[in-house]
């Protein structure tokens, strides 16, 4: 192989400098991407038919990426129709509700629905956003007076992590998940020949302890907050 072919196999790389070039012109970002590949796939040697069907198999493949677009738009009306307002509503007429047993509940739930696959059932647009974060504001304030500024933004970032922490250490219980056939497939690479069941059967412990470990958490929290009652127009913090 000469030097002029060696020189050849870096062109397809100017895919990378025209995303580069597109996204600091704020050009539209779609059409970045979609050149960018094509010119990429061009340059490899490809025709142009080819590169089409690789893009089209692409979205095919990730079609589900899409439903982004349906649900977002939805939740959109939700909120806009009432829909914290009438979560924050709920909690409030409950008796003995507290931030501490909801997110708790919500921390195993997040995490059951996990190892079952059932992945995307919560998150934080469909489901922290418009719910659980205004029933644990509410659950907060209905326990310990009004917050201030900083304790509201700890219980709303404590919901979000409540999602995080229950997804991420329920899912690998999950067999079919990418993450145990990744750890499967460098396990065996090395000569250790495992299963999925086997990988996701020593998830178990781990997601308990995560549960023991972020619902300790998640009350410690709670408890801080019983210690300051705000009153209205003062800024305190727990």
């Amino acid at each position: 192989m000469n030097e002029a072919e060696v020189a050849t196999n870096y062109w397809p790389l100017l895919g990378i400098v025209l995303v580069v070039i597109g996204f600091a012109l704020r050009f539209n970002p779609l059409m970045v991407v979609v050149g960018a590949a094509l010119a990429t796939g061009l340059l490899a040697g490809f025709d142009l038919g080819a590169v089409i069907e690789a893009l089209g198999k692409a979205f095919n493949d990730n079609r589900y990426i899409s439903v982004t677009w349906i649900i977002l738009p939805v939740i959109g009306l939700l909120e806009r129709y009432g829909l914290q307002q009438r979560a924050r509503g709920l909690i409030e007429g409950v008796r003995g509700a507290t931030m501490g047993k909801l997110l708790t509940i919500y921390l195993g739930f997040r995490q059951i629905t996990a190892a079952l696959g059932m992945k995307d059932i919560g998150g934080h647009p469909q489901a922290v956003r418009p719910l659980v974060a205004p029933m644990a504001e509410a659950a907060a304030e209905k326990s310990h007076g009004e917050l201030s500024d900083e304790n509201r933004e700890k219980v709303l970032a404590m919901s979000a992590a409540t999602d995080n922490v229950g997804l991420f250490f329920g899912e690998d219980i999950f067999f079919a998940i990418a993450s145990i056939l990744l750890i499967q497939g460098v396990f065996e690479s090395y000569g250790y020949p495992l299963t999925p069941l086997e990988l996701s059967v020593w998830a178990i412990p781990t997601a308990i302890c995560a549960f023991i470990i972020h619902g300790w958490r998640i009350n410690a929290l709670d408890r801080r907050l019983a210690k300051v009652r705000v009153q209205p127009g003062r800024e305190d913090a727990a």
